[in-house]
């Protein structure tokens, strides 16, 4: 990345840090800043999930290490992430119609972790997200050993968690991700 999009990556960041405020009560930006700019590999996994329109903001720090951990915050899944199946498994046993990817490969390509259930679930705390799009989240091993991955998105007012078969995909499903800074 080059000082001009890394600029404008920042100024992103800011601006949407501010914007959204109680996302980060108590937080302040210099502090955010100073832990992004230390890291080349946070901002490149910052810089593809924005790209990817995950609209990436803080949504936490831990108070013992000073470890900030961005999330996605696009209103819907993030448009550059969707179409996907959960894992390389699943999409090795599709003979027919493969999607272009999966989920779980693209986010360690990005350097992010998909979401646990329960950090969709604080998510959820902070706003309506996936009302109209679901996201596939991090699937227990056990569920996923009988060919199983897990979803989420809310509706009704509600967070749901689903199940589907780890290969299938659909054009309003993709996944998001947190990054620890």
């Amino acid at each position: 990345m080059n000082q001009q999009e890394r600029r404008a990556l920042l100024q992103t960041l800011e601006s949407r840090f501010q914007k959204n405020m109680p996302r980060h009560k108590g937080m302040s930006w210099k502090a955010v800043l100073e832990r992004v700019e230390s890291s080349s590999a946070a901002l490149e996994s910052l810089q593809q999930m924005e790209s990817t329109g995950g609209e990436p903001d803080v949504v936490g720090q831990d108070k013992a290490t000073g470890q900030v951990t961005f999330c996605d915050c696009s209103a819907e899944s993030p448009a550059g992430r969707r179409s996907l199946c959960y894992d390389r498994e699943a999409l090795d046993k599709r003979k027919e119609n493969k999607p272009r990817g999966n989920a779980v490969e693209m986010a360690a390509s990005m350097g992010i972790q998909l979401l646990t259930e329960e950090q969709y679930r604080a998510l959820q705390g902070l706003g309506a997200f996936d009302t109209k799009t679901s996201s596939w989240v991090s699937t227990p091993s056990d569920v996923r050993s009988l060919g199983g991955a897990l979803f989420c998105d809310r509706r009704y007012g509600k967070v749901f968690v689903y199940h589907n078969g780890a290969e299938s995909y659909y054009a309003a499903r993709g996944f998001r991700g947190a990054l620890q800074v």
